[in-house]
Order: C-alpha cells, then structure tokens, then sequence
C-alpha cells in the first residue's frame, strides 16, 4: 500500500516546497506556508475516466501529416462575450473567469445558460442553494428554458456522477474554490484542492469536448486566487472588473488560446440583470452643456475594438507643500514621464503644481495612444482654456517631445468620424500610405508636442 504523500504549499502563489518555508522564495511573503496532503494512502482512482476502457498510445507526427481541422464555435447569444472569446465557445475549451465579490461573475454565467438555445445546460453551485439560483433566473428572465440544469454540490466524485447522466453540452461551475476532491485531504479552496479539481475538470473538457466555465476568487491584490499554474492549465483567462458603485461592467480577455488577448467587452447592471453595450464611444463620453477645461477625447483600441474615451485632467496648487500625483484607470509612472517631457521640453512649470488624471467610465486603459489627449488635457487645465468636444487625438509621446505613430489610425479615424468629430489629431508619420480623401474629419499631423499647442492655444 502506497503512503501518504504531503507537501508545503504558498497560501499566496502556491509555490510547493518539501518542508515548511518561512518566506516564500516566489513571492517574498512570510508565514504563507501551510502543509497540505497531496496524496492519500492507497490506490488512487481517477474521478473521471474514458468510458471506452480503451488508452490511447500518443505517436510523433510530422507537421505537414497532420491534418488541418476547421475551428467550430458556438454562439452563446452574447456579442460581446462572444468578442471576447474570439468568435464564440469552442469545443472542449475551459474558460476561467475571475472577479471581486458582488461583481455579477454568477450573473453574467446564469444568463449565459438560460439565454443559449438548443443546448443542454449544467449549472453547479458550491456557494448558493436552488431557491437563491431561481430567484437569480425569475429575475433574470421570465420564462428561463427548460435545457438548463442546476446541481447545488461540491463533490467532484457525485457531479461527474451527474455529469455521466445528464451528458450536457455545456458546464458552468461556481466557483471552482468551493470544490473538493476526495483523492486531496485537505479543506476547499487550498492550493492542493484547487489544483486537482482544475485538472479532473480539464481532463473531462478534452476527452468529451464539453466546454466548460469556471468561476474563480480573486484574492486582495486583483488576481485570480489559488495556484499560479491554474491559469496556466485553463485555455482562456477572463476578468471581469468594474465599480459596484457604478453601473458598468467590463470583461476583460486576459489569456486566450482559440483567439486575440486583450479584448474588451462592456456591460450595464440593471435590475434584470446584464444588458450588452454595443457602442461603448457614447457611454464613456460624457455630455456636456458646456465646454470645460481640462478635457480631451481620444481615440483608442482594446482589442479589435476602436473606442473614443475622455480624458479628465485638473491641475491645481500644491496645498501641502509636497505635490501629489494621482491617475484612475491610467499608469501613474507613465503619467509622471509626460509631466517630465512637458517640464523639459515645453517649459511648463508643474513640479510646483498637484496633478489629478481620471479616465471616464471606470476603464483601465494601457494603449500608449492616449499620450497626446492627456498632455492636453492637463495643460488645458494648467491654463484653464478649454478644447472643443469636436476635436479627439490618437498619437504617441516620446521623451524626446516627438509625436510618434500609432497603430490601426484608419480605425481610430473612422470612429471618431462615425461619432462626428470634426477633427482629429495624429502623427505626421501616420500620414504616409492613408488615403485621406475617403474621410471628411479633418486630418491634423504633427511632429512635436509643441506645434500641437500652438494649434491649439495659440
């Protein structure tokens, strides 16, 4: 009989070490060690196993042997969950997707299995009873399809039991921190549990090609909780992400193997649920009565999808003597090298000054495309004049004061023309190979910072 086999896991990482740690050689974090037991004494039988009794034998094959199979998706009814998984659910894919508490992650995943038509559905939950779940669906929905299944268990021994006799097209599973496996004696939600339930999980998405969703915790920091590797096992990473106190909701691709990472879908919380936006240009710019100083509108990309999104700058007199610098949903380390490109360049004073920078509608954007709205919009406030609502920017700034080229500028200016811009300001060296005279917003090229001022301000 084989003994039983433990081990030293990181609470915060899940380094796995052979004797107890005190600091965490992964992440640096002290006491994080706890043991676990990885192993019970005695044979282990998989939870879940091929029902052909047959083991496949895998061989080397040469590239060009193997052949090429067409990529089927299926259409969840959501356009922009479906952006964001690259076309829509592919067979036996296994989806992880994270959130803080109250976020609507179980939402968003019980509109997806009643709204999917023609599918059989199986829905488990470790953290809310039936009753609670149909109070979700009746609010959710008024008439919820009968395709869909609820199963309120955590042992992956009795749902693989279900799952045999249900055979359903599709597994949601919420959350993937409150299941056990019987073949781990430690408590749900440790590195060790998490792990193995991950793996019986993903072994039965392959073999049966099922889809299958995952709801995971994210701990304090923002990241998904549990062991680094389980967002390594998984095919696709999502996080879902936004402000309780306000009404939209985004989600955000991560990690993707059946399509293109970083792309963005956007969602309003109603009392009915989850609603799709499907321009989100219109909601992230605000609607003003009258021009105001320190604004600039800018042109981005998140993903495949062009967005025009406001940039909010105020600049004020350093109150305390030490002047503070402060960005929501932008890089504060990034926002303090263009202070230093505006001090050193353009001879703007602001070491003196507090600079506050906030991107309207909650997002986080990293697209270095919004450089050049934000220097305008901080020395709008510096010099208290404001920019027309007309007028939006997509260009780069380099540490030199150089207006540097961007990405996919046809798309940036079609949307800004769509919304109905007028003006739009992009690098002299996006110029070259656009065809100008399909648009009818005017084209404004610059090279340096400063000529951008200079049509601006005067």
């Amino acid at each position: 009989m084989a003994k039983t086999k433990s081990a030293y896991f990181c609470q915060s990482c899940g380094y796995e070490s052979a004797k107890w740690l005190g600091k965490c050689p992964s992440c640096n974090s002290w006491n994080t060690f706890v043991e676990e037991v990885i192993e019970k004494a005695g044979s282990k039988v998989p939870a879940w196993k091929t029902t052909t009794g047959t083991s496949r034998v895998n061989k080397p094959n040469k590239v060009n042997n193997i052949p090429s199979i067409t990529e089927e998706r299926v259409l969840t009814g959501d356009l922009e969950l479906d952006r964001v998984l690259g076309g829509g659910l592919v067979a036996g894919s296994v989806i992880l997707i994270g959130g803080e508490p109250g976020i609507g992650k179980s939402t968003l995943m019980l509109q997806l299995a009643l709204n999917i038509s023609g599918k059989k559905i199986l829905y488990i939950s470790g953290e809310e009873s039936e009753q609670q779940i149909k109070m979700r669906a009746e609010r959710i929905t008024s008439s919820p399809t009968a395709d869909c299944y609820i199963l309120t268990e955590t042992s992956t021994q009795n749902i693989f039991k279900q799952i045999e006799e249900l055979e359903p097209d599709l597994l949601i599973v919420d959350s993937i921190q409150t299941l056990h496996s019987a073949h781990i004696d430690s408590t749900p939600g440790s590195v060790s549990q998490v792990r193995e339930c991950t793996a019986e999980l993903l072994r039965f998405a392959k073999e049966t090609d099922t889809p299958v969703f995952l709801i995971g915790h994210i701990t304090k920091d923002g990241t998904i909780a549990g062991p680094k590797i389980l967002e390594h096992m998984v095919d696709t990473v999502l996080q879902f992400e936004g402000d309780r106190h306000h009404v939209y909701r985004i989600l955000r691709s991560i990690k993707n193997r059946f399509g293109a990472a970083a792309e963005l879908g956007i969602y309003a919380m109603h009392s009915s649920g989850l609603r799709q936006v499907s321009n989100p240009s219109e909601i992230l710019l605000s609607q003003r009565d009258e021009e105001l100083s320190g604004i600039a509108i800018s042109a981005t990309l998140e993903g495949a999808r062009p967005m025009l999104i406001e940039t909010q700058a105020l600049v004020s007199t350093a109150a305390y003597g030490t002047p503070q610098r402060s960005a929501n949903g932008f890089d504060t380390k990034r926002m303090n090298m263009l202070l230093a490109v505006l001090e050193k360049r353009c001879g703007f004073r602001l070491s003196t000054r507090d600079v506050f920078l906030n991107i309207a509608g909650g997002i986080k954007v990293e697209d270095p495309a919004i450089d050049l709205a934000i220097l305008v919009a901080i020395i709008s406030s510096h010099e208290d004049i404001f920019i027309s609502s007309k007028i939006c920017f997509a260009a780069e700034v380099g540490l030199s004061g150089e207006i540097r080229a961007v990405n996919r500028i046809e798309q940036r200016i079609s949307e800004a023309e769509k919304l109905g811009f007028e003006r739009i300001f992009i690098s002299n060296y996006n110029m070259k190979g656009l065809i100008t005279d399909r648009y009818k917003i005017e084209l404004s090229p610059v090279s340096k910072i400063e000529d951008v001022f200079s049509l601006l301000f005067g």
